[in-house]
This record gives C-alpha cells, structure tokens and sequence, in this order.
C-alpha cells in the first residue's frame, strides 16, 4: 500500500495523537538549557528516559491500533489477514528502535523522513516469515510514521532554539575548517606576484629570439625576433585508448588528422612530442614558452595565459650524471639567474598553474632514460594538475613510453611544400634586400629540382638551403653531405672573410684544421652519450689535440679554443662553464668524420641499435671512401642477421637502406644487397613497420609493389609507407590505387592528402577515388577549395579548424553528410550551417570553451547515432530525447544536471556514454539507463567521486573507463563490471 493511501486513512481516523503519545509533553525536562547539551533522542520518547508514559506493552498496543486503522475503509487490505498479529508486533518493535537511534531531533529533522525510516528499520530485527504485502506495508507504514514524528519534533518549543544552537556551532566548524584550508594553501604574496613579472620577463627575452642558420651573413643579425621567424608545425599521433571519444565516432581513423603542434597542450595537458634533428623541437619549447610569458598572447594561444612556463633541458641538467632536479632547484638548473621565493615553485606547481617543458629526452644518454622517466613519474604524482610537453627524437623511446602517464604521442610532421614556401619567403624578408632577388628562384626550384625539394624537410635545412642559395648565388649542392659542408665552408672560413672582419681573435686558421680540431669535441660527446661539455674539458681536448694540428701549432692552445669557441658558428656556451653545438646535427656530422677517419667502425656497428647514432652512421657512410662505405653497409648487414627479434633485424636493414642516401660511391653488389634485404620486409607487416619503412625516403617507392597481387591488407600498408614519402615522385605511384575497393586503401589515401601540395594531388588521386563510406579530412583551405573545384561530394567530412568558415559553409551547403566532425575556433556560419544536415549520423563538434553550442544548433530530424561535444551544451539536455536512435554520446566537461540526466534516461539505444565525472553526484535515484554498457568518466572540477550511483543508474554496465580520478565505492559494483582508470 503506497504511504499516500495510509496517510489518507490514518488521517481520516484523526490518528495524530496516538501518534504523539510516542513522544515526551514539551517542557524543561527536554534538556535545552543548562550547557546547550544535545538531546538525545533516548530522551525525548515517552518508552524510554525520566518521563516515562509509556511502556513497551503500551508502544505494542499503539502500533496495532495503527494497523487496524490503516487497514479499515473502503478498498483491498494492505496485507493477508493471517498475517494481522505479526505486523502488529513488527511494527511495535520498529517504533521501540526509536529509542536506540543515537542522534538527537535536530539531527532527525535534518536526515528527513526517508532516511529515519531506513534507520528505524535497521535498528529493528528484519521482518521474519511475512508476505511480500506485508514487508511493503510495513516499509510505507514506517516511513509515514517518521513524517509525523519530525513534524512533531519541529512543532517543539524548544525546537527552534536548539536548530538555532546547532547551526551555530556548525558555521563556527565551517569558518574554522575553511579557515585551516587557506592556511594549507598559502596565496601567492606580493613576493610571489613581484617574482613572476620578473621571470617571465626574463623567459621572453631568453626565449624570444630564434636563430636562422646561415643568416648571419654580412651585416645580417644572426637572431630575429621569434614572432617573426617562428613557422607553425604540424603534429600527428596515432589514436590510441586514450581518445575514447574519437574512437567511437570515427573507427575507421588510424591516425589523428595534423593539429597545429602549438595547439597539442590545449588538447592534452600531457603531450610527448616526437620529431627529427632539425624539425623544430626546442624551436616549439621557446614558443610556448613566450607565448605564456606574453602579456597579449599570439592568435590560439591565449589558452597559455596565466601559466608559469619551466623550461628544462635535459642535456644541461644532466651534464655529469647528476641527480634530476626538484622543483626548488628547477630555475638554477636551467640556468636561470634569478632567485625565486622560498617554495614558490611547489606553490606554482601545486596550483595547478605550471607549463612544465622538458626538452630532449634524446638527449641523455639511453642509459639514463629510465631514471629520467621515474623522476617525471614522481613530478606527476606530486603535481599533476598541469600541462606537460616531453621532447625526443622518433626512436629514442619506444611507444607508449610515457602512455601509462597519461601522456599523448605526437610526432612534428615533416614541412609541408606550402609550409617550406613560407618558410623561405620569411627567410628572404628577415635578410633584408640583398637577399630579394634570390627568393624567387629557390621557390621556383623547390617545385622544379626533386634534389632541392629533399634537402629542404624541416626548419633547420630549409635555413642552410636558403643561406647557401644566397651564398652562392643560385647555385646549390646536390645531396646532404655536400650540403653539411657547404654549410661549415660558409660558418668556418666564408663568413669572416667575407665581413672583412680580420683576425680578431689574433689568429687566422682555415677550414681544415678548425674542421679537425671541432671533430675531436664532437668525437667524445658522442662516444660519451653527451650534448654537452665542462669547458675546461674541452680546453684540455683541444689543448691535446692543437701539436698535432700543423697550422695550428703555433698558437697558445687557449687562444685556438677561444677563437674556435667565439669565431666558428659551430660552437656556443650555453652556461658559464659549459660548451656544446649550435645543433645536434653538426655533432653528429662531425663525429661521424672523427670516427671515418679513426676508421673506427666496431665503435659504428657496436652503436648501431642506439637511436643516438643513427644520424652519425648515415652520415659515416657518407664520409667513407667506397670501400670503407661498403664496410659499413655489410657489417650493418651482418648486425641484421644477429638480431635477436624482428624489430631490431628491420631496424638495421633499414638504417642500411637510408645510409644509401648518403653514399657518395658505393660498390654495386653492395648496393644491391641492400636493396635486396630491404626487399625482403615489403611489404611491411603493419602500420608501424610501413612508417619505419618510409624512413628510406625516395628510394624505397622503387622497391614498393602493388596493386596488384597485394592482398588488401598488403595493399594497406605500401600505401601507408608512399604516404610517409613526401615527394612529388609518390604521388604516380599513390594514383595507381586510387581505384583500389579496399576501405582501407581508400581511406589512407585520403588521409595522405594532407602532406603533399594541394592541387597535383587532387588531381591524380582524390579526383579518381570510389567516394563510397570515405571521410575526407580537410586541414585548411587549400584542400578545401580542390573538393569544391572537382565537384566532389562525399557524404563523410572532417573540417579541421585551420579551413576558413567561408569555405567550410560552402562545403555543408554542397554535400549531403551522413557523418561530420566540425572542428571550430569561433562561432560562425558553419556552425549554424551543420542545422541543415538532416541525415546525419554521426556528429562531432569540437569548439573552445568560450564558443557557445546548443542543441538547437543541431538538426532536429536527424537520424544520429553517434554524438560528441567537447563540453556540454550550454542550454542543457532538453530535447535531446527527439534522437531515440542516439547509441554513443559524448558531452565532454560540465556536470549535468538532475533534468540532464532524465533526458539521457529517455534513450532507449544508448549503449555508450562519456561525461564529466563531477555528474556522478547529480544522478537522480530514480533514473536509470538500461542499455548502457560503457561509461567514459573525463576528469571535473572536483578530484574525487563515489561510485555507488552507478550501480544503480547502469544496470547493464560492462565497462568503465578514465584516467586521472579518485573514486570511490567499487566495492558495491557487481564484480563482472571492469574498471580501467590509466
């Protein structure tokens, strides 16, 4: 019987007072006064205490007349009438628990009825041998019965004053306790606040300069203003269980489209960032850095404001092997010369407000690296509300090296041909008018002479290209080597001479003996696992060195090193007592030389397997005369055929295959070895394998078969590997599967799209694709334009944020989509535009958090089955029940309200759900979502949540996944239900 239908009976029999005699008659005997003491409620019950007016006997007789009442009147009986007695008497017994409760009437009133109920009856033995009927009577009967006792209890006299006293005492508590937590967590004082205008300042001035190399020609600066010469990167990962949302809606992606590499921190706040010597590295470390420390940040970077950047190069900190930094010691360890305040680091960091750049965990010796991951592990534990960016080079640690952590694997993408275009245009601008007439020209043989284009990949060779086009008026060297040395030629002997600077050091050495003196540093910073040197070991290495160098005989060996040190280009002290290279890659050609002319080739193949080396075996094959070049490759070869396991086998024949580039002569049967043994791994025999492959660069699309008689996993991956090879010469080969059926195939192809030039690629490939349940990732205008340009309509679109909103509204008002993701900066046409898609099955948008969505800027007939936002909508949930064929649904942030939850409630489909962990707490009881099977918890505003209402809301639960979160109440999950938080 439900507790309404009772009350209504017992109301109608005036059963109030009988009700009442429970209770103690009001008056001082209540114990109110005297001390303010809590009453408990043993005290106030008429069966218990002083003022007794009632015994068990009698409390057993009011409760059958209860019974009897609620069971008279029209209608059916609540319960079986054999069963009459044994209610009585339970129901006594229930009321009789009154006075065990120990919690006085303020804390009664204040639990509410429902909850007394539930104590009442457990203090009470269960009810033993009755009826389903009669267990429920009893449990509407109990709770009825609590609702007029607290409104007894407030209608006390002395009620009033003891709520009063209660909610005194319980501010005073609360004032104390908010008192203590601003004590725990001091606020940043003046000091504090004083300190930070003073480094960030010093990080922008530090940081905001960037050095072109082969700029310092002339009367040319040799480091401009970072917010002019910095070049936005590029940046893809492949999508790991990390990005569960995008999993979900997008199955059929591999690899995540390229983001603006910038921008990666305000997606993940952990980031480890791959990318090759030159790519850009430390370049994207300064411009984070400055771009924090900026008062007006740069366009997309405003996300950075109010953070504390700690820039912290590895090759510094562990220059002899020493202990990695804690946060107190982060500043002097990199440098920096101010003095911060006693613990403002551990304030800043503890805060949550700190941009923590570690850079170079190639850097250190592979030996260390495991130390230095501990040491960031217990950085993360400590302090792990803020943004973290990693550095290395591809190979340096393996996959998934940081994945534990929380962190996402990205790798800097090569240099676009739009992006090198730019890059040479900036170049030619910071030079001043002299270089003018010498940007065209390179332009025009970056599109024309295959051989220019290879050399120019990343910032660091476009700079050395452009320098040496200049220097040389139009004409540049074929191959990397000849370019390496072009380069010292320019920074060792021109560059003086051509400035007319003189002897200003005293002393006046050419190429040569300067080229063999530098070798021997860089010889045992490499051999040593280092980057950097104490100076006054470098002294002492020259010092050796200098007799054996004739034309530098004469001189004191302190003034050879001074001159070297101040003079070459090629050196530089980044700490007092410290001296290392202006760039790993003059290192690494150097010691390549030492080791060629050392003839130390065990000391090669004994390095093989360590992706420090890799850069200075290529380059050894490059110094060595034909027959030591074929020395070289074959005991590569040999290294091969050793391995132990698959991966290090494909490693070594590869390295081989990419030494090849290299080699300026090279025997035939030597050459053809190699080749046959890169042969034998193609096709690869996975993604992974396809993109090691691609490492080969020009000369593996030669070795690449296909299509036919590839099966279409094989086909897959050689197209996998030709996409990975940006140059023109991929694009005939790439086109000879544009007509492939294979999802796959089709699909990375388009995804290859973006690392070639727009227009030629469109051409040969996109044009001649089967469009059929293909998504096409646009990543900016230019890709844009081709697809509205060819006609093309595909019914699967990804718009990235970097395509205009003109042409992204242009591309949703031509196509009819079925699946969309809408990545957008600001609000605009195109959002408005995605109203319009009535078929859509799958959406996606991705907005910041100060761009509004609303459900209303959906389109209200379609048919989705796939939803995400990045945070949840602005207006709520309402409405969102017209989708009844809704299965996944991602809301990202913001914690949804008890209305929200009864929207979801209303999806009779929904299977999987993703929301904010905070909106575990506003679940209501009463809802429940029966087909969900996986929950997707993204961290909330606050650390930790109690899992008990998930039990209830999911019933079919299966899976629950996070990262970063502390819950509670696993223990009342069924045990079936598996919990994954990495």
């Amino acid at each position: 019987m439900e507790p309404a239908l009772i009350g209504t009976r017992l109301a109608s029999a005036a059963i109030g007072p009988l009700l009442k005699k429970l209770l103690v008659s009001d008056g001082p005997g209540a114990g109110l006064t005297g001390g303010a003491r809590a009453v408990r409620l043993s005290s106030l019950v008429s069966f218990r205490g002083e003022k007794r007016t009632l015994t068990e006997k009698d409390v057993r007789k009011l409760a059958a007349a209860l019974v009897e009442r609620s069971g008279s009147g029209p209608g059916e009986a609540p319960f079986p009438a054999d069963e009459t007695e044994a209610v009585a008497h339970t129901l006594g017994t229930t009321l009789l628990a009154l006075g065990d409760l120990d919690m006085d009437d303020v804390q009664a009133v204040r639990l509410g009825h429902r909850t007394l109920a539930r104590r009442l009856r457990a203090a009470a033995p269960a009810p033993d041998g009755l009826s389903t009927d009669s267990v429920l009577y009893l449990d509407s009967m109990t709770e009825w019965a609590s609702l007029h006792i607290l409104e007894f209890f407030t209608q006390r006299s002395t009620f009033v004053a003891r709520s009063l006293v209660e909610q005194t005492r319980g501010q005073a508590e609360l004032i104390a306790k908010i008192d203590e937590v601003i004590r725990r967590i001091p606020r940043p004082d003046g000091r504090d606040a004083e300190f930070e205008r003073r480094y960030l300042a010093h990080l922008a001035k530090k940081h905001g300069r960037l050095t072109i190399y082969g700029i310092d020609l002339h009367d040319s600066p040799d480091r401009w203003p970072l917010d002019v010469a910095y070049l936005s990167l590029e940046a893809t990962g492949s999508v790991g269980p990390t990005v569960v949302t995008t999993e979900h809606l997008l199955p059929q992606q591999r690899e995540q489209a390229p983001l603006r590499a910038d921008l990666a921190l305000a997606r993940h706040d952990r980031v480890l960032l791959r990318g090759l010597a030159g790519a850009g590295k430390t370049t994207l470390v300064q411009w984070l850095t400055t771009s924090a420390a900026a008062e007006e940040p740069a366009d997309g970077m405003g996300y950075l404001h109010g953070r504390i950047p700690f820039v912290l190069p590895l090759r510094a900190l562990t220059r002899h092997g020493e202990r990695l930094p804690s946060p107190d010691h982060f500043l002097s360890a990199a440098g920096c010369p101010l003095t911060a305040p006693e613990g403002w680091a551990d304030r800043v960091l503890a805060a949550g407000r700190g941009l923590v750049l570690v850079d170079g965990i190639d850097e250190i010796p592979e030996a260390e690296r495991g130390r230095a991951r501990d040491w960031l592990r217990g950085l993360l534990d400590t302090y792990e509300d803020n943004r973290w960016l990693v550095t290395s080079r591809p190979t340096a640690v393996r996959d998934d090296w940081l994945a534990p952590e929380g962190f996402t694997e990205l790798t800097l993408s090569p240099m676009t041909s739009a992006g090198v275009s730019t890059f040479v245009r900036r170049w030619h601008r910071a030079a001043g008018p002299e270089a003018e007439p010498y940007e065209q020209p390179l332009l025009d043989a970056l599109r024309t002479a295959e051989h220019v284009a290879q050399l120019a990949t990343n910032p660091l060779m476009c700079g050395l290209v452009c320098a040496l086009h200049r220097d040389r008026r139009g004409f540049l060297p074929r191959g990397r080597k000849a370019l390496y040395e072009a380069a010292l030629s320019m920074l060792l002997s021109r560059r003086d001479r051509e400035r007319d600077m003189g002897a200003p050091s005293g002393l006046v050495l050419d190429e040569a003996p300067q080229i063999q003196l530098i070798q021997r540093l860089a010889y045992w910073l490499t051999l040593n696992g280092r980057l950097q040197m104490d100076r006054a070991h470098a002294e002492s290495v020259i010092a050796e060195a200098v007799p054996a160098v004739v034309e530098a005989a004469g001189y004191e060996p302190a003034t050879v090193f001074t001159h070297l040190l101040h003079r070459s280009g090629l050196l530089r002290e980044p700490t007092t007592d410290s001296i290392d290279f202006v760039h790993r890659t003059f290192q690494d050609y150097l010691a390549a030389k030492a080791l060629v002319d050392r003839w130390d080739i065990g000391v090669l193949i004994q390095h093989a397997t360590d992706d420090t080396w890799e850069d200075v075996i290529r380059m050894a094959v490059g110094h060595a005369r034909p027959r030591e070049c074929a020395e070289i490759l074959r005991e590569l070869l040999g290294a091969a055929d050793r391995a132990l396991d698959r991966q290090t086998r494909l490693r070594l024949v590869l390295l081989a295959a990419t030494a090849l580039e290299h080699a300026t002569e090279v025997p035939v049967e030597v050459r053809e070895e190699v080749l046959a043994r890169t042969a034998e791994v193609i096709p690869p025999g996975d993604p992974d394998e396809a993109r090691e492959l691609a490492a080969v660069g020009r000369l593996v699309l030669d070795l690449l078969p296909g299509p036919k008689g590839l099966s279409d996993e094989q086909a897959e991956v050689v197209v996998v590997t030709a996409t990975h090879v940006t140059v023109d010469a991929a694009i005939p080969y790439l086109a000879r599967f544009a007509t492939h059926p294979a999802l796959g195939v089709r699909a990375q192809l388009v995804w290859g799209w973006q690392r070639f030039e727009a227009r030629p690629y469109a051409e040969s490939v996109i044009a001649r694709l089967d469009a059929t349940a293909l998504r096409f990732v646009l990543t900016d205008d230019e890709r844009a334009v081709e697809l509205l340009r060819l006609g093309l309509r595909p019914d699967q679109l990804e718009i990235y944020e970097a395509v205009s909103d003109e042409q992204a509204t242009a591309l949703l008002a031509r196509c009819d989509l079925r699946q969309l993701m809408l990545v957008r900066a600001e609000a605009g046409r195109s959002l408005e535009a995605v109203a319009s898609q009535g078929n859509l099955e799958v959406l996606s948008l991705q907005l910041p958090g100060e761009v509004p969505l609303r459900l209303t800027d959906l389109p209200a007939a379609a048919p989705l089955k796939r939803l995400f936002f990045r945070s949840s909508p602005e207006d709520g949930l309402q409405g969102l029940a017209r989708y009844q064929g809704l299965q996944h649904l991602a809301l990202g942030s913001g914690a949804l309200t008890a209305d929200s939850w009864r929207e979801l409630a209303a999806l009779p489909r929904l299977t999987s759900l993703v929301i904010d962990a905070d909106s575990l707490d506003s679940c209501p009881a009463d809802v429940v979502l029966p087909a969900v099977d996986t929950l997707h918890l993204v961290p909330g505003a606050r650390s930790s949540h109690s899992l008990e209402p998930v039990a209830v809301a999911f019933p079919a639960l299966r899976k629950i996944l996070g990262r970063g979160l502390a819950l509670g109440g696993a223990e009342h999950l069924p045990p079936h239900i598996q919990i994954t938080f990495s």
